[in-house]
């Protein structure tokens, strides 16, 4: 996938990011061929302009014991679609939240503690979202590919 706006170097750059935030920058500057200032200051350049949001470890909630992961499609009215985004962006349990097209509105992933902490999520806030007309719900039972990062 090309993406205007970034050079092969950034794309090279970038794609070793996404395979490991943690190489350094001399690591980076060794396998794209250019000094380690150089690859610091494209970094710079590509965390100003917003295309490196951040850094972070990826923990498999599956392999945390007792933890469980679900999908949510829930549909909203309109009227009340950005007051339940508010709402749901509020909890912690929440990981992730995506507006969609399709029978529903928002695609909504979270991971609790164990299946009490979900149930009290489920009641204490997906019940008491504004204007939910539906919510189906999908328990993880495994990860079979999950792809951190994007694609370049």
């Amino acid at each position: 996938m090309y993406l205007s706006g970034l050079d092969e170097l950034d794309q090279k750059i970038l794609q070793l990011l996404i395979e490991n935030a943690r190489y350094s920058y001399s690591e980076i500057g060794e396998r794209v061929g250019i000094s380690r200032v150089a690859v610091k200051a494209r970094i710079n350049a590509l965390e100003e302009r917003g295309i490196i949001e951040g850094y972070t470890a990826v923990i498999n909630p599956q392999k945390l014991s007792g933890a469980i992961s679900c999908y949510f499609e829930i549909e909203t009215r309109p009227d009340t679609f950005l007051q339940a985004t508010a709402q749901l962006s509020g909890c912690p349990v929440v990981t992730q939240i995506y507006r969609i097209t399709g029978n529903c509105r928002l695609h909504v992933h979270a991971v609790a503690a164990g299946q009490e902490e979900m149930e009290r999520f489920m009641a204490e806030t997906l019940d008491t979202l504004p204007g939910v007309t539906a919510i189906s719900t999908n328990v993880i039972l495994s990860r079979i590919k999950d792809v951190k990062g994007l694609r370049l």
